[in-house]
């Protein structure tokens, strides 16, 4: 997710520096303070913060799941949506959740995926859980995998002809490695300076061009995008979390500190309509997870 999902997981498991200037826990209570005030104010839009070009999540042609769920979220609260776009890259949340100039009001009020844990934002319950997942076309010698076992489980004639695109830092770099099979990992950067870059471009162009054989991914680039190339059938296959490697994560949703009210609202939306969530996910191939990280029944919705 540029800062793109794989980099928000990233970002979810590491610590914050602890705060050590005194001007800086000032300014931070300011801003609570400044927060509550906006909380009780009524709101006239739904205003998610989304990135203006990030499908299958987003983007300013409300194409993206996120923006989906955002105007099911602003119907049920008799609302227009009023999306504020910048590009999820570096200091993405100080951009557009936390941000206002003296005067005016904050841009957006709530960041549509976040990883549960994240520290820059007040996370909410989650309200999908993914996986990573292993994307290969249908034909091939891989079309026995059906798990990650199964790939390590391939001759080694094969496995070690094998090259699998992956998001420099990913769980799947960590995951090659562990299983010796670093040799067939092809790195790519997850920040790119091209505003027009698709996390989705290592399935849409080099897998389906033969550049390589297979890709690692983030659950929701896997499915989306493997639904929509139409020229070579794809394989979908989520992939477990192991000892060491950690593949699934639960995704929230976030709001600013100190809004504990507009927070209660998003969780009861989010409640409210889960089955409907989750059918919306679906619709872009999210392969979708439980706590354990086992794969959800294609028709079973959490309550």
């Amino acid at each position: 997710m540029t800062h793109r999902l794989d980099s928000a997981v990233r970002r979810a498991i590491r610590t914050t520096a602890a705060r050590a200037a005194v001007m800086g826990v000032i300014a931070g209570a300011l801003a609570l303070a400044c927060s509550h005030a906006h909380a009780d104010e009524a709101r006239s839009a739904f205003r998610p913060c989304i990135d203006p070009s990030n499908l299958p999540f987003a983007n300013e042609h409300g194409e993206g799941f996120e923006n989906r769920i955002a105007e099911l979220f602003a119907k049920q609260l008799g609302l227009p949506v009023q999306s504020y776009a910048f590009p999820q890259r570096m200091n993405f949340i100080r951009n557009t959740l936390r941000y206002r100039l003296p005067g005016e009001d904050y841009r957006c009020d709530v960041v549509m995926s976040i990883p549960v844990g994240f520290e820059q934002a007040a996370a909410t319950k989650a309200y999908y859980r993914s996986t990573y997942a292993l994307v290969f076309p249908k034909g091939t010698a891989l079309d026995a995998v059906r798990t990650g076992t199964d790939l390590f489980a391939l001759p080694p004639d094969v496995r070690n002809r094998l090259h699998i695109g992956i998001y420099d830092k990913s769980p799947a770099s960590h995951w090659l490695v562990k299983h010796g099979m670093e040799a067939q990992a092809k790195p790519y950067p997850i920040l790119s300076p091209d505003p027009d870059y698709s996390p989705g471009d290592i399935i849409e162009k080099d897998l389906v061009q033969g550049k390589i054989d297979a890709v690692i991914v983030w659950g929701p680039i896997a499915g989306f995008y493997a639904k929509r190339v139409l020229s070579t059938p794809l394989q979908v296959v989520p992939l477990a979390s192991e000892p060491g490697v950690k593949f699934d994560y639960a995704i929230a949703m976030g709001v600013r500190y100190g809004e504990p009210e507009w927070k209660a609202t998003i969780e009861k939306l989010i409640a409210d309509n889960q089955r409907a969530i989750d059918g919306i996910l679906r619709d872009y191939g999210v392969p979708l997870v439980d706590e354990h990280g086992q794969p959800l029944p294609a028709q079973a919705s959490r309550p």
